[in-house]
């Protein structure tokens, strides 16, 4: 098959900051909103979407230092053009919004290929799995016990089989928030807390044991992901059948690497939103296969959705609350979970997604082409 060669010949991002339905907090942030950045690509007549999680000054290093390293570039050629767009940005350093805009950027490029081959995402990168199983997650430190309760018995009704809450602000309050959950999902749900790395190592290991016998199994960042050596201790002396988990604030390869070779968690979390986008997150998973560590995804439910069915060391993708509102609120063809699992429609081309314009506008901060 002979495939006509295009270039990209358009590329322009634009931030949306979309309120939260009720303050939230974790153990070590407070918030009332969540900004996405929208990137578009453009080669010939189709257009490819990505998008990040991250701040609306991304939009702007998009224009300032991406375009120029992607427009006339070979719109098969997604991998040199994320190398040359970690070269544009070198002065700047890669993590935090520079990562992030390249995320955004790079997804667009893979779903502009996708699209351009008239295929789902899924087959041009090469299905391992029809779907992904996805976790409810949310139980936010600022919901009450009803709403805590009412949250995570809503996910489990829904056919969610996991379900994660937010631990750490009240540390001596944390136990008896578990004991709501745990009664609100029944014994069958597994039961994920999430402490941004809001306790101190000794904090940590006394209510690992605490939460052990309240049934959890997954202890996220128990202490901050910069202490990979507390993370080990962690994980050295957790109970048996409990993960300790980090990864989420891996920005590039390196920071990875790091983690799994201080032996610093049982399972990598890795968010494409943050580390580079499709390309990245190829790359974190192929570190996860050779460690061998499984690999969970951190968020941005539809792109996860989609890039776990095609990496081996995938076990789960986040369900998150803010982020599961957003998706379907600013595209058509966002995912939601069918029977506990996030299934890409084979039906669409690239990622299945549209903006729907008229919602977006309704949040838009910024657009710069």
């Amino acid at each position: 098959m002979t495939i006509n060669r295009c270039v990209v010949h358009e590329l322009q991002a634009s931030a949306f900051t979309v309120p939260t339905d009720a303050p939230e907090s974790d153990g070590t942030l407070e918030w009332d909103s969540t900004t996405i950045v929208v990137a578009e690509a453009r080669a010939a007549d189709e257009a490819g979407l990505g998008y990040s999680y991250t701040s609306a000054a991304a939009a702007a290093l998009v224009s300032e230092l991406l375009v120029d390293a992607v427009i006339g570039r070979d719109a098969m050629d997604v991998p040199g053009a994320w190398l040359a767009m970690t070269r544009a940005i070198r002065n700047l350093g890669r993590p935090g919004i520079a990562a992030s805009a390249i995320a955004a950027v790079d997804v667009a490029l893979w779903d502009l290929k996708a699209r351009l081959l008239g295929l789902p995402l899924t087959d041009l990168m090469g299905r391992v799995r029809r779907s992904i199983p996805a976790y409810g997650s949310g139980g936010f430190t600022s919901s009450s016990d009803q709403q805590l309760h009412d949250e995570l018995a809503g996910w489990a009704a829904d056919g969610l089989r996991m379900v994660k809450m937010k631990v750490g602000r009240e540390p001596d309050v944390d136990p008896d928030r578990v004991a709501v959950a745990r009664k609100a999902i029944g014994p069958d749900v597994r039961l994920f807390v999430d402490a941004n790395g809001a306790y101190t190592r000794k904090q940590a290991l006394r209510l690992a044991r605490e939460f052990a016998d309240l049934g959890v199994v997954w202890f996220e960042e128990p202490v901050s992901s910069d202490d990979l050596a507390g993370l080990r201790v962690l994980r050295d002396r957790a109970p048996a059948g409990m993960d300790i988990t980090a990864g989420e604030y891996g920005f590039d390869l390196f920071s990875f690497r790091r983690m799994l070779e201080a032996g610093a968690v049982d399972v990598l979390q890795v968010d494409a939103t943050r580390c580079g986008g499709i390309t990245g997150f190829l790359r974190a998973a192929a570190l996860c296969e050779a460690a061998p560590v499984p690999l969970s995804a951190h968020t941005a439910p539809t792109l996860h959705g989609h890039l776990c069915t095609c990496v081996g060391p995938a076990v789960h993708a986040e369900y998150f609350h803010d982020h599961a509102r957003i998706e379907p609120r600013l595209f058509d063809g966002a995912l939601a979970p069918s029977n506990g699992e996030l299934v890409p429609d084979l039906d669409r081309p690239g990622l299945g997604l549209a903006l729907r314009d008229e919602e977006a506008a309704r949040y838009v901060v910024g657009s710069i082409s």
